[in-house]
C-alpha cells in the first residue's frame, strides 16, 4: 500500500494498493481510494476525545466487577449498557443489607474495626453480599455495645447522685462532735428572748424539712442576703433524729443576727397515735412501690429503654426520705401557723421573695409556678405523662396526660385553708388505691399522689418566682432566665453539693458557702 501526500497541504490523501497495476483481481481491490482531509479532521479529533474516556470508564468497571461478576466480558457489556455504576452498585447493597437478618449478626466474627474488614474481604475476594453481611453484623455488634455502654454510663451517673459526698459527711462528724464538746453549739435555738415569734403570724415563716445541713445553711444564708427586711424572716427547720445535733450546732455556732433560726427534731414532736399510724402506713406503701419498681428493673439487668428511663431517677433514695414525704404533714407540723413559704433544701434565693406572703390565693391551698418561663403550657418533662401511667385505665380516665403539673420546691401554703380540706385523706385513699391496682399507677416518689391530693386546690403564680431543672444533667434554661429568677431550684439528681453538678450553675450555689467556717476548710468541702 502506497501513500501520497500532495506538497501543496493537506488537501488529499491517496491510498493504492501494493499490486495496482497487476491489472488483474477485483477492480475495488486495485481502485484508488480518497479521502477528503475536510472530512478525517473532525473524525480524528472526536476519536481523540472519546477514546480515553472509554478506556478510563472500561477500567474502571473491569476493576469494580473482578469480585462481583463470574465472567469479567458479561459483567462489562452489561455494565457498559447499563444505566449509572454506582445506582447499580447501591441497589446490590441495599438488596443484600435487606437479605441479611439479625439473626446473621454472628457473621461479623471477631471483627472490630472497618479496616481490618476492608482487608479480610480483600484477600477472600468475597461478593458484595458477604460484604453486606459482614458489615451489618459488625454495627449492629457496635450498636449494641454504644447501647450497652450508655445504659451503664447512667446508672453509674445516678448512682453517683446517690452518694453522700465525703465532705458533707465530714462536716456532719465534725459538727456532732462539736455538740457533745462546745456548750455554744447546744445553745438554745431561738433564743429565749424570740421564742414568741416563732408563732407570730406577722412575722414571715419559712419551712425547710432536710437532713442536709451544708444545703440547709445555704438556703438561710441566700434567703437572709438578698431579703429586703431579714429580720422579718423565721425560719423553721425540721430535720430527723441523725442530723439533729450537727443541723442544731451549725447554726448555733453561725448565727444569723438579722433572722431567726429554729432547729427542730423529727423525735421532739409529740404527734398523735393516728397521726403516727398513718405516717407509717404511708411510708410502708411508698416502700412497696420502690420496691416494684426496683424488682422490674432487676429482672431486665437494669437496661432499660426510653419509657422507663425516668424509673432510674424515680428509684432514688429521696422517693424514700421521710422529710420528703412529710411535707404532706405541715399542718400537723406547724399548728399555730396560718401561712408559711415552703423551700426545698436544693434551692437558692437570689432576690426578696418577701412579695409572695403578700399574695392573695384566692382560697386555695398552695401557690406554685404551673407554667414555665418558656410560655403558657410549655412545661417540658413537666406534664402528667411524666409522672403517671397512663396505661392503666384509672389514670386515663381521670387525668389528661399533657397537663402541666405544679412545681414543688418554693411553695406559699395557706395552713388554715388546707386544714379546712381533705388534702391528706384524699393523699392516703389514693395510695391505697395504687395498692390494690398493683402498685403500677405511678413509679416511686412523693409527688405523683400529691398532685392528685391538691387538684383543685392550687393557685398559679409567676413563672420567674421559681425556675426549676438546674439539677438535670444538661440544663435547658437560658442563662438570662436563671440570674433573673427570684428562687432557682436544683430540681434533678445533679445537686449543686455533688461533683456531678453542671460547672455553668453551680458557682451560683457555691458563693454562699460559708467558706470562712472552720469545717469546711477542715472537711475541704469546696477544695
Amino acid at each position: 500500500m502506497r501513500f501520497y501526500i500532495s506538497t501543496t497541504g493537506i488537501k488529499r490523501l491517496t491510498i493504492s494498493s501494493a499490486g495496482a497495476g497487476s491489472g488483474k483481481g477485483s477492480p475495488a481491490s486495485a481502485a484508488t481510494r480518497r479521502f477528503s482531509g475536510r472530512t478525517l479532521l473532525p473524525l480524528v479529533l472526536v476519536l481523540a476525545l472519546v477514546l480515553p474516556f472509554l478506556f478510563v470508564r472500561i477500567a474502571f468497571i473491569v476493576l469494580e466487577s473482578a469480585a462481583a461478576c463470574s465472567s469479567s466480558p458479561d459483567c462489562i457489556g452489561w455494565r457498559f449498557f447499563s444505566g449509572s455504576d454506582a445506582s447499580v452498585l447501591r441497589e446490590e447493597l441495599t438488596r443484600a443489607l435487606l437479605e441479611a437478618k439479625d439473626d446473621d449478626n454472628n457473621e461479623g466474627g471477631g471483627i472490630e474495626s472497618f479496616n481490618q474488614l476492608v482487608q479480610e474481604m480483600t484477600l477472600k475476594q468475597q461478593d458484595v453480599k458477604a460484604f453486606a453481611f459482614r458489615t451489618k453484623a459488625m454495627l449492629s455488634k457496635m450498636e449494641h455495645k454504644v447501647q450497652s455502654a450508655r445504659q451503664r454510663e447512667s446508672i453509674y451517673w445516678h448512682l453517683a447522685s446517690h452518694g453522700v459526698p465525703k465532705g458533707v459527711h465530714c462536716l456532719c462528724l465534725k459538727l456532732a462532735e462539736e455538740y457533745a464538746v462546745n456548750a455554744m453549739a447546744r445553745s438554745r435555738l431561738p433564743p429565749p428572748e424570740y421564742v414568741s415569734q416563732l408563732s407570730d403570724p406577722s412575722f414571715h415563716h419559712l419551712v425547710l424539712l432536710t437532713d442536709n445541713v451544708l444545703a440547709a445553711s445555704v438556703v438561710v444564708s441566700s434567703t437572709v442576703q438578698n431579703s429586703a427586711n431579714p429580720e422579718n424572716l423565721i425560719f423553721h427547720i425540721v430535720t430527723d433524729k441523725k442530723t439533729y445535733t450537727p443541723m442544731h450546732a451549725w447554726f448555733a455556732t453561725n448565727s444569723i443576727k438579722s433572722a431567726v433560726v429554729e432547729v427542730k427534731g423529727l423525735h421532739q414532736y409529740d404527734w398523735s397515735q393516728e397521726v403516727n399510724v398513718a405516717v407509717k402506713e404511708m411510708l410502708e406503701i411508698h416502700r412497696s412501690i420502690w420496691r416494684h419498681y426496683y424488682n422490674n428493673l432487676k429482672e431486665h439487668g437494669f437496661e432499660y429503654d426510653e419509657e422507663h428511663k425516668r424509673y432510674l431517677e424515680a428509684l432514688s433514695p429521696s422517693s424514700l426520705s421521710l422529710m420528703n414525704l412529710l411535707r404532706m404533714y405541715i399542718p400537723e407540723l406547724f399548728p399555730d401557723l396560718n401561712k408559711i413559704v415552703f423551700l426545698e433544701d436544693d434551692t437558692v434565693v437570689q432576690h426578696d421573695i418577701s412579695s409572695l406572703w403578700e399574695l392573695d390565693l384566692n382560697g386555695n391551698v398552695v401557690g406554685a409556678v404551673v407554667n414555665s418561663w418558656c410560655g403558657e403550657n410549655c412545661c417540658p418533662g413537666r406534664k402528667y405523662k411524666d409522672y403517671f401511667n397512663f396505661s392503666h385505665p384509672i389514670i386515663s380516665s381521670n387525668f389528661v396526660q399533657n397537663r402541666c403539673v405544679w412545681l414543688y420546691g418554693v411553695n406559699v401554703f395557706d395552713l388554715d385553708a388546707w386544714r379546712r380540706t381533705n388534702i391528706t385523706e384524699t393523699y392516703h385513699q389514693w395510695l391505697k388505691l395504687s395498692q390494690r391496682s398493683g402498685l403500677t399507677l405511678w413509679p416511686p416518689g412523693v409527688i405523683p399522689p400529691a398532685l392528685i391530693a391538691f387538684e383543685g386546690h392550687v393557685h398559679p403564680i409567676d413563672p420567674m418566682w421559681h425556675v426549676a431543672g438546674l439539677g438535670r444533667r444538661s440544663p435547658e434554661v437560658p442563662l438570662e432566665i436563671v440570674e433573673a429568677a427570684a428562687v432557682i431550684h436544683f430540681s434533678g439528681p445533679a445537686k449543686p453539693w455533688l461533683e456531678i453538678g453542671s460547672p455553668e450553675v453551680r458557682g451560683l450555689w457555691n458563693k454562699h458557702v460559708n467558706c470562712s467556717n472552720m469545717f469546711i476548710r477542715r472537711c475541704k468541702i469546696m477544695a
